[in-house]
């Protein structure tokens, strides 16, 4: 007599399969809606959480398939390999975001001047839902930022205000930054106007002396008209950038300021939302440094 072997079935190997499609699945369409839709960062990142947890009951119940398997030939291992695939994505970004929450400080804003960072033109404002912060930035939270990042410094260039301008302008073109607004451009155009004399203002041959036009000098602002951080010969950029594949947002700052013969570069870079930027901002604010000193090329300062 023949005796034939039924095979029995891991139930939580194929409830892993669903779930972990269905985590996966949520993922992206969170991500996609995030990077090129109108969800914002508070609600990609509960979806986000919601999803990894979601992949890691599938991995537990994946688990489980497995010793099914190993230990009564349970039918569910490929059900259980299928899931832990789908499941690696939602767990392997919410494991590279943690990784990087704890390894950096828990700061939102960073700038290459701690002592007198330059003022936003027009302060980001978001909703930050649950993702609380702090109002302001706090000498502690300099603090920790040079102990962390301590290479992040603005740059000085052995060139006039203008041309190093052209070259801020040309970099945040290319690194993707949005400007929104812009203060002390006319700084920069009144270094050129000041080398040009226009036909129509020359003294003829046999003008009187009085008839020679006067230049007048450059309007100056008052000290106490400006805040800390900002003179009335900087120029000042103000703009957007967003990361590549999730499109976190963060606010952009350049401040550029006449030195003598020399032009000094600052930057300060805010993510728009929550207490901690996971060190972007600063990876941002080097990867933009780097790019302006090859455009600058030739006349980088100490």
């Amino acid at each position: 007599m023949m005796i034939k072997y039924e095979r029995p079935t891991s139930h939580a190997a194929h409830w892993a399969r669903r779930i972990a499609r269905f985590a996966f699945g949520l993922f992206a369409a969170v991500l996609l809606a995030h990077r090129f839709g109108p969800l914002t960062t508070p609600h990609f990142v509960a979806l986000a959480v919601f999803s990894a947890g979601l992949a890691a009951l599938a991995v537990v119940l994946a688990a489980i398939g497995f010793v099914r398997l190993w230990q009564v030939a349970a039918v569910g291992g490929v059900a259980s390999f299928v899931a832990l695939l789908y499941a690696a994505i939602p767990i392997g970004a919410a494991g590279f975001a943690l990784n990087e929450y704890f390894s950096r400080p828990a700061i939102y804003d960073v700038s290459t001047d701690t002592v007198t960072p330059p003022p936003w033109i027009r302060p980001p404002a978001a909703v930050q839902g649950w993702l609380k912060r702090p109002a302001t930035v706090t000498p502690e939270d300099r603090e920790a930022q040079i102990a962390a990042y301590p290479a992040l410094t603005g740059r000085r260039y052995d060139g006039a205000l203008d041309r190093v301008y052209q070259g801020v302008k040309i970099v945040a073109e290319k690194t993707g930054i949005r400007i929104v607004d812009e203060e002390g451009v006319e700084n920069a155009r009144a270094d050129l106007e000041d080398m040009v004399v226009k036909p129509d203002d020359a003294a003829p041959a046999d003008s009187e002396p009085s008839d020679v036009p006067i230049p007048l000098s450059r309007p100056q602002t008052m000290p106490g008209e400006m805040s800390p951080g900002r003179r009335s010969s900087d120029i000042v950029l103000q703009g957007e950038w967003r990361t590549l594949i999730v499109g976190f947002r963060l606010d952009v700052l350049i401040r550029l300021r006449e030195e003598a013969e020399t032009t000094f570069v600052d930057m300060r870079v805010a993510s728009r939302y929550g207490p901690h930027d996971l060190g972007l901002g600063a990876a941002f604010a080097n990867q933009f440094l780097h790019a302006l000193d090859a455009e600058l090329l030739g006349i980088a300062g100490d």
